[in-house]
């Protein structure tokens, strides 16, 4: 073999590049299977998959376990460009918005398969008359019972319940009868149709100001209000009541089970009737169901695998990962020891109602949970909170900006590039530039892997979102719009200037905040570093490490502790209000409190940064100048303003213009702490820009749009803040 043959074989075999005949080789290219199953379900997926690779071997399949909180944008961004799965699983609430955009692919609608599952299962799984997928498992909420804390029956209805809770304040104070997350619109959904009342019309129009969904807000409020359940209750909170025995009842999920402490007993029960109507506090039915994507290279395999997962692997999902499977006949399975627990859960979801799997529901939830936040803290009556959350959910359905002609932009593009290249040509001609360039040709090939890797991490990055933002994005495909996107923003077409919504109103919240915050971690950091500069001061080592200590811990960590802090009931900030005598504060019920939590997260990690480099700018004054001032009978106000403030300058300005670009684009603060509460105002721009790319159906030329005017504003600020600077020094 000669040498060049050697070396061709060996880049191939390190480039991947298949050889003659190894693309036909039956069953090179195994099937890729995404889901999200951790523990117990994710073992038991590992045994199915591998008996479909025991009755299937010219099939292999490769497994991948995505994180649940990524999985829908990685399937949404990977199958379009052919990376994605073959087969994903993944609950159905997102089905129809999947198939319209052409990632999941058409099924034989005439198996009779179909047949075998529960209906309300392959309910949920039919987008325009016929089955997207094959239905895995169900699961919906319950009512959760502590046995050795409820005294008596079960409620049955809603009149049983609210007795039951009044005896058991009164034997047990400081104990809540029931819990569960009231400020989650998904959990509040069984009171909303227990009351009779409706998310969509007939048509899948979403409308949520109905008398019955005001009632069903009501209600909770009222439970609230009189103590009977807990105040802003969040899952860790519900969980946490429950496992420690200070609530009897809890409404949640199959996925509640993993959360339980040890030793705790407990029980599975239907939730109970509304007295004031006769219905039955209905839950979602969500369906966890196995997926055919579009562009799948083996579509045959995909569907024989998809159904092996909802058929044969029905017994062994059900009997080692404790699912209430799909498959009917899965439960009368000779020698399969069902769980207790799961065949409550079958009941309890008999009556469930499948989710919607309309693309329209994703602009629900958002506005929905917002409203009835807003009413169960007072802030609003049921019925505005709901009127509002209609405006915006038709402001997040809105029809897209038309499409637009190109050429002008693409010619607009060319002249910009020529000129650009001219004026280069210009430069390097003018300055002798390729000369020195030549001379130091060295040292730029050095430089070479790290323009290289920021051109492609940065520049690159930044010119792709900067052209989304002249695109409208629907069900997958992206639509050229021209200025449309600037132009409803900036003009605030859709919304008053004062709305939440509107970008003039955030972008004054975002200077506010920017501005606030700024002025604490320099201040604050600057007192202290005085103060630990002083030599009398004692343990100054000591004090440094634990004031940086925030600075340290990440900020979500952070942001997650002071969140529970100012929670109304159990935080330690209004226990110390009620320590003092002053009545609790609901802190995220209006504007200012909400803002004031967020700042006061903030500046505890915003000025360690501060302090650290004011120190360090300290070390470098001369201990003379001050002493000097002090002989000449300056006091300490003057030395400070005429000596220490003067010589900081140099080190503090980098350090504020830095912070100001950070606090601008904060975004775990917001997201974490107040999550925009209440109604959206606390919300900055790099938040807004987020929710309209992922919680208002996939607006991303929208977001785009913001994140480019956030780069011109912070442009325009170091630019101004750069000239400041020289002007300074």
């Amino acid at each position: 073999m000669s040498r060049r043959m050697t070396i061709a074989l060996v880049m191939f075999a390190l480039l991947g590049v298949p050889l003659a005949g190894q693309a036909d080789v039956p069953g090179a290219a195994p099937l890729r299977l995404w889901h999200s199953y951790r523990g117990a379900e994710r073992d038991a997926l590992e045994k199915v998959v591998a008996d479909f690779g025991r009755s299937h071997p010219e099939w292999p399949v490769e497994l991948l376990a995505v994180p649940y909180e990524a999985f829908a944008n990685k399937l949404t961004s990977a199958i379009p460009r052919g990376n994605g799965p073959d087969v994903f699983i993944a609950a159905h609430e997102r089905l129809g918005d999947w198939f319209e955009s052409g990632l999941i692919a058409h099924l034989p609608g005439e198996d009779p398969v179909w047949q075998a599952f529960f209906p309300s299962t392959v309910s949920a799984v039919t987008w325009k008359g016929s089955p997207r997928g094959f239905p895995l498992a169900f699961k919906s909420l319950a009512l959760f019972v502590r046995d050795d804390l409820l005294e008596g029956p079960v409620p049955a209805d809603t009149d049983a319940l609210l007795a039951t809770c009044r005896a058991m304040g009164a034997r047990r104070p400081g104990t809540f009868c029931a819990a569960w997350e009231a400020g989650s619109f998904y959990h509040h959904a069984p009171w909303v149709f227990g009351f009779g009342g409706k998310i969509l019309d007939d048509d899948g129009t979403p409308r949520l100001d109905r008398p019955e969904n005001a009632a069903s807000i009501a209600f909770v409020r009222d439970m609230t209000n009189d103590g009977l359940i807990p105040q802003e209750p969040t899952a860790a909170l519900v969980t946490q009541l429950f496992n420690e025995g200070r609530v009897a009842m809890v409404i949640n999920g199959p996925w509640f089970l993993g959360e339980l402490a040890p030793g705790v007993r407990y029980s599975v029960h239907p939730l109970p009737r509304v007295s004031a109507t006769g219905l039955a506090a209905t839950p979602f039915l969500t369906v966890d169901a196995a997926m055919v994507s579009a562009r799948s290279t083996q579509p045959e395999a995909a569907i024989a695998l998809a159904r092996f997962l909802a058929v044969e692997g029905a017994t062994a999902r059900l009997a080692d990962a404790r699912q209430v499977v799909a498959l009917s006949s899965a439960f009368d399975a000779p020698d399969t020891v069902v769980d207790p627990t799961v065949l409550q859960f079958r009941d309890a979801a008999a009556a469930a109602i499948p989710m919607p799997n309309a693309p329209v529901m994703r602009a629900v939830w958002e506005p929905a949970s917002q409203a009835l936040r807003a009413a169960l803290r007072g802030a609003v009556e049921p019925e505005a909170a709901l009127k509002s959350a209609d405006q915006r959910i038709k402001i997040a359905t809105r029809p897209r900006p038309p499409a637009a002609n190109p050429l002008p932009a693409l010619v607009g593009l060319v002249v910009i590039g020529i000129a650009a290249l001219i004026w280069a040509a210009r430069r390097f001609r003018r300055d002798d530039t390729w000369s020195k360039m030549r001379a130091s040709s060295h040292a730029y090939v050095f430089l070479a892997p790290a323009a290289i890797a920021t051109a492609v991490l940065v520049f690159v990055p930044f010119a792709v979102g900067t052209g989304v933002a002249f695109f409208s994005h629907y069900q997958g495909e992206f639509t050229y719009v021209g200025l449309s996107n600037f132009i409803n923003i900036l003009g605030s077409t859709d919304y008053a200037v004062t709305d939440p919504l509107s970008f003039w109103f955030t972008l004054a919240v975002t200077v506010m905040w920017t501005v606030v915050n700024v002025f604490l971690h320099v201040s604050i950091g600057l007192a202290l570093a005085l103060a630990l500069r002083r030599p009398w001061m004692k343990l100054r080592g000591v004090y440094r490490v634990l004031l940086i200590v925030p600075w340290a811990v990440p900020n979500y960590i952070t942001a997650l502790i002071w969140k529970g802090m100012f929670h109304k009931q159990f935080g330690a900030v209004n226990g110390l209000l009620s320590w003092m005598g002053l009545e609790p504060v609901s802190w995220f019920s209006h504007f200012w409190t909400s803002f004031a939590a967020n700042v006061a997260t903030n500046t505890w990690l915003g000025f360690p940064f501060m302090m650290v480099v004011t120190l360090g700018a300290l070390q470098s004054i001369p201990a003379e100048l001050e002493e000097a001032a002090e002989i000449d009978g300056a006091t300490a106000i003057q030395r400070f303003f005429s000596i220490t403030l003067p010589l900081l300058k140099p080190a503090l300005l980098p350090a504020v213009i830095l912070g100001g670009v950070w606090t601008f684009n904060m975004f775990n603060i917001i997201f974490l702490v107040s999550g925009g509460e209440p109604d959206g105002a606390t919300e900055i721009l790099i938040t807004e820009a987020y929710r309209w790319a992922f919680s208002r159906q996939e607006q991303y030329g929208y977001a785009a749009a913001y994140a480019t005017l956030i780069f011109l504003f912070l442009l325009a600020w170091s630019l101004a803040a750069g000239r400041l600077q020289r002007r300074t020094t």
